[in-house]
């Protein structure tokens, strides 16, 4: 079952991640074709630029802890977004967890409307946002990283457009949406890469420099006995042994 639809208009390739039922967790094969998507709208010479989307309530849930995924694989999509050569433009109508703000910090631009709900939750399991900071930190402010980082905190749209993990919030997101897509129609496809080019060269920098020691990282604490813990715990619905 495709997990991840497709489809283009004037110049807009939507990529839609459709696996409602487990909140389009990162699965191996919801991260292998989001990457294959991704790179079949490189070489569209229809696509100007790419939205990613979502079904459900649930833009992403991160790591799909049922079938945890390969680090590797996740830094290689995170990278994939990162470096496309047309902008990603990320539509969020629903909550957001963990893994799944790595892919919202790689797009270019996000909008996000009243529904939606964000939290990096993993040092309530034991682990932390190792891989998902190569994208998460050039973008989000300091201060407010560590906050929440630390603490598993539950925000809002606005919360996040004030801290910089998203460009904005909504009350309509296809209405603010239009000027943005419009804007991106205008432009040529040389002068968009170029110019992401520009504004996506300090996070590449943080790709090259840490991947190798986030990910060794990332797996080290899924295979720790507080990850073990922590994910039992949450797939039992109960609290983890260290809550106070």
């Amino acid at each position: 079952m495709t997990v991840v639809r497709t489809g283009t208009e004037r110049g807009v390739t939507r990529l839609t991640l459709d696996s409602p039922q487990n909140r389009n967790a990162l699965s191996t094969t919801l991260v292998a074709e989001l990457t294959q998507a991704l790179k079949a709208a490189e070489g569209d010479d229809d696509t100007r630029a790419v939205v990613l989307t979502h079904t459900g309530t649930t833009f992403c849930a991160g790591a799909d802890l049922k079938s945890l995924l390969d680090p590797e694989a996740f830094v290689g999509v995170l990278r994939t977004i990162v470096e496309h050569p047309k902008p990603v433009v990320a539509r969020v109508t629903g909550h957001v967890r963990a893994g799944g703000l790595g892919l919202l910090a790689a797009c270019d631009i996000s909008v996000a409307g009243p529904e939606a709900s964000f939290a990096f939750t993993e040092s309530r399991l034991g682990l932390a946002p190792a891989v998902i900071s190569l994208p998460v930190l050039p973008r989000m402010d300091p201060r407010a990283a560590a906050r929440y980082y630390l603490t598993g905190e539950r925000f809002d749209a606005d919360e996040a457009a004030r801290t910089g993990l998203i460009t904005t919030s909504a009350p309509d997101v296809d209405a603010a949406l239009e000027p943005v897509l419009t804007g991106l129609r205008r432009a040529s496809p040389q002068g968009l890469t170029a110019s992401k080019s520009l504004v996506t060269a300090t996070i590449l920098e943080n790709f090259d420099r840490h991947t190798e020691a986030l990910t060794a990282l990332s797996a080290s604490l899924f295979a720790s006995p507080d990850a073990h813990e922590g994910v039992t715990a949450f797939l039992e619905r109960r609290d983890p042994a260290w809550v106070l």
